[in-house]
């Protein structure tokens, strides 16, 4: 079952008026018509609006505590959660390109990765970077085991670059190749032909001059 208490960020305890309060203020900040009908904005607006509509009606609540709130503690471990995996498939990105992360978390029944909102606890997503935050993307995954209230944490950050940096790292690197210094034994071993050969021209003159005063 789902958790509405977290999705609208409030205690099991929660009067009606923390339901209300924190109903209005998360529908204003996520109603698609203010995020451009976002998929992501949409998506957690239905969540918010279905747990609202739960926890508002005193039947509704009573059922839904009886059947998760009570009953959510016998299926839960009490060991301390865990992140086995959270890796993106990019640390460096130009904004509107396409990042996929893999996340896999362990012992835990609450996942969160922000911006994104709430996870399965193991899952993959491919999404665009529309605006970076001072040259930042920043991910962070929270594994949360709520029987221990215990949370685990990891972040990615993704820098952003710009094409024509991109473009003049590739040159950098081809002309690295390209123009690459030789080593010190290839200095040496230059240096031992150039001494060889000097020796062999000296040895023809001395054998021509010798030759010539016979």
């Amino acid at each position: 079952m789902k958790d509405y208490y977290y999705f609208l960020g409030i205690k099991d305890d929660a009067s009606e008026e923390d339901i209300k309060s924190a109903y209005r203020k998360l529908s204003m900040k996520y109603h698609p018509d203010k995020n451009h009908n976002d998929a992501f904005f949409s998506r957690r607006f239905m969540e918010i609006q279905e747990a609202y509509e739960t926890l508002s009606d005193p039947e509704l609540r009573r059922n839904y505590d009886f059947n998760f709130v009570s009953g959510r503690t016998a299926s839960r471990n009490s060991l301390p959660p865990a992140i086995k995996t959270f890796t993106s498939s990019k640390i460096h990105a130009i904004k509107g390109e396409e990042v996929i992360i893999k996340w896999n978390a362990i012992n835990a029944d609450v996942v969160k990765i922000v911006p994104f909102g709430l996870e399965k606890s193991y899952g993959e997503r491919t999404f665009k970077i529309t605006e970076f935050r001072n040259g930042k993307f920043v991910m962070i995954l929270h594994a949360t085991n709520s029987l221990t209230r215990q949370t685990a944490v990891q972040g990615i950050t993704i820098t952003e670059v710009f094409e024509n940096e991109r473009e003049r790292f590739r040159e950098n690197v081809e002309n690295l190749f390209q123009q690459r210094k030789p080593s010190d034994l290839e200095k040496q071993e230059k240096s031992k032909r150039t001494k060889i050969i000097i020796a062999v021209i000296l040895l023809a003159l001395a054998v021509f001059f010798l030759l010539k005063e016979i």
